[in-house]
């Protein structure tokens, strides 16, 4: 006998065509909707195929003496919610747009592991044994606050080869550790087998300056341990003019440089060291810039944008065309998207983008939209921008009022 299928029924295929349309549907609102939002808080927050955000009325009157607020909504279509983003508000502000070199000289706050003694056996290491990693930060030896290589030397020497006790700060986190030193017959002192960086120097490029203030922003990126790659953590810095004296041109594989001298004197303070750029304040500020309003990372197109850097030694400040493209709206760090260096000038005199020119602030449509931060190892001509509402949600300072 013959077993008889039944067909589905027509309410079951519709059920079932409705749920994967549904389903479809919310991956379209996933993929299109951003993880971070962006707009004035005299304007709208953006909607997206009909999909809008219930904006918090009493988040965008709080803002205090900053130019941005920040909360969590959620985006919904017909009232249904479809997803959750990050939401910052603006004030209309306008900031002095840089494109001058300066230099930095600055003290870690403890000292940054960078190496083992025995790197080809780091096992074997008193350091590594006592569980002390490469990118750890040393604030403590025996109680008591380290802020040089040589109070870490000078500390070990004390111990007469007992167990220290060593503070660390990891990811955020203090961690303590017990560490035996040894002692080097060659040098004839205790020592830990590690390898420490305690202060540094380096040149970059203003991005904006609040003319209200003197606070600037510049790089873009943080300045990193050339060894670890770890952000290192500045205690304390001076800020001071450059001059540039000339530019090794970049190719495929070998990054260009921007060549200069600190000029006599200090022209400022740096406060922090992020992932997003570095920040400090002029003293006096500036005042020869001319201010534009910042541009938010949802009015960023790809196409046609400008940038302004120093690259000779009379100091005049350069205009030079790129491209943007491969926008990432919901970046959050460094790389949001990509910038092509298009000016025949300044692939000429540098072969695209150079060290020192991280920070060249990017303006496209009368707007400061981001800086450059990074080139492309295998294409100089090719690099990646940040975001200007970034380096804004950065900085730990008041920024500037609203226009």
């Amino acid at each position: 006998m013959k077993k008889i299928l039944k067909k589905p029924s027509r309410l079951g295929v519709c059920a079932l065509s409705m749920i994967l349309v549904i389903t479809a549907l919310f991956t379209v609102y996933n993929i299109i909707i951003p993880d971070r939002v962006s707009y004035y808080a005299d304007g709208v927050a953006p909607s997206f195929l009909g999909a809008r955000i219930d904006a918090d009325a009493a988040s965008l009157e709080t803002f205090g003496d900053s130019s941005e607020t920040t909360y969590t909504a959620e985006y919904k279509l017909l009232g249904v919610p479809i997803k959750e983003v990050s939401v910052s508000v603006f004030k209309r502000t306008r900031l002095a747009v840089g494109g001058m070199p300066f230099g930095v000289k600055f003290a870690t706050d403890g000292v940054l592991v960078v190496g083992f003694a025995e790197s080809n056996n780091a096992s074997k290491n008193p350091a590594y044994i006592a569980g002390i990693r490469i990118g750890d930060i040393i604030k403590k030896v025996n109680g008591r606050k380290i802020s040089s290589a040589q109070e870490l030397t000078d500390a070990v020497e004390r111990s007469g080869g007992n167990a220290v006790s060593v503070v660390c700060e990891r990811n955020g986190n203090e961690l303590s550790f017990n560490l035996t030193p040894y002692f080097s017959k060659d040098e004839g002192k205790y020592k830990t087998g590690i390898f420490v960086r305690d202060s540094g120097a380096g040149i970059g490029t203003v991005t904006y300056i609040v003319p209200e203030t003197g606070e600037f922003a510049g790089l873009g990126h943080g300045i990193c341990d050339a060894d670890t790659g770890c952000l290192i953590p500045i205690k304390r810095g001076t800020v001071s003019d450059v001059v540039v004296n000339g530019i090794v041109k970049g190719s495929s594989g070998a990054p260009g440089e921007i060549k200069g001298y600190f000029k006599s004197g200090k022209t400022g303070s740096l406060i922090e060291n992020t992932d997003c750029g570095v920040y400090g304040i002029f003293s006096p500020a500036p005042t020869c810039c001319e201010t534009l309003e910042i541009g938010l990372r949802d009015e960023i197109h790809d196409g046609e944008a400008y940038i302004l850097c120093t690259l000779d030694e009379g100091g005049t400040i350069g205009r030079y065309s790129i491209s943007i493209g491969s926008i990432n709206r919901s970046a959050d760090a460094g790389k949001c998207f990509t910038v092509k260096i298009t000016d025949p000038a300044l692939i000429e005199k540098t072969g695209g983008i150079v060290q020192g020119m991280s920070g060249s602030p990017i303006i496209q449509d009368g707007k400061l939209v981001g800086a450059v931060t990074h080139v492309m190892i295998n294409d100089p001509t090719m690099g990646y921008g940040i975001f200007i509402e970034n380096m804004l949600n950065a900085a730990q300072m008041p920024m500037a009022k609203a226009s």
